[in-house]
């Protein structure tokens, strides 16, 4: 996929979720944190979130067996972009993907329904838009219900939109500057 087409992806997620937003009117949660306390947060949680993925890599057999290939896969695609591309497209995956499935999912769902439902639902719903393997599934659901839990128990938009640009940010940069840590042989 060419550089264009992946930004004019990730951006198209954001404008869909937007729209649904604006078109169902669901109402959105952003100002529960002051800005500069979501992005600390953000960053924080980002951190915390992907040493904690970065320790279950570790356990013998937990992980480690599917997740080898699709990080692979993944390497593949940091190292074909340029480091712009790349934070741009985590800026879009956060802003974006946020808006969709916190926004827009979780927020329609918890006008129908009970608020752990609706963010065990989007939740869901990540994971398999994120679907590579079935142990991928896993973590992007894992990521989702954490990311659906900050959303709900801060009402900013603003902190998981932060946390999610910030998680993908690192996750490629350790990707592309260190694939043995995943084990993946550099070609």
């Amino acid at each position: 996929m060419s550089p264009a087409s992946a930004l004019l992806f990730q951006g198209a997620i954001g404008v869909v979720g937007l729209a649904a937003i604006m078109l169902f009117g669901i109402p959105v949660s952003y100002d529960g944190l002051s800005p500069g306390i979501a992005v600390f947060w953000g960053v924080a949680g980002s951190v915390a979130t992907y040493v904690v993925i970065m320790m279950l890599t570790r356990l013998p057999g937990l992980l480690t067996d599917q997740l080898e290939a699709q990080l692979e896969k993944l390497h593949r695609f940091a190292r074909d972009y340029s480091w712009p591309v790349l934070i741009a497209l985590s800026a879009l995956a956060g802003a974006g993907e946020e808006l969709l499935f916190r926004g827009a999912i979780q927020g329609w769902l918890a006008q129908h329904m009970h608020a752990s439902v609706a963010i065990l639902a989007a939740s869901v719903l990540f994971g398999l838009v994120h679907y590579l393997s079935f142990t991928y599934f896993m973590v992007a659901t894992g990521l989702g219900l954490v990311l659906g839990t900050a959303y709900a128990l801060t009402d900013s938009l603003v902190l998981v939109m932060v946390w999610h640009g910030v998680y993908d940010l690192i996750a490629l940069y350790c990707l592309r500057r260190f694939p043995g840590w995943f084990g993946v042989r550099v070609e």
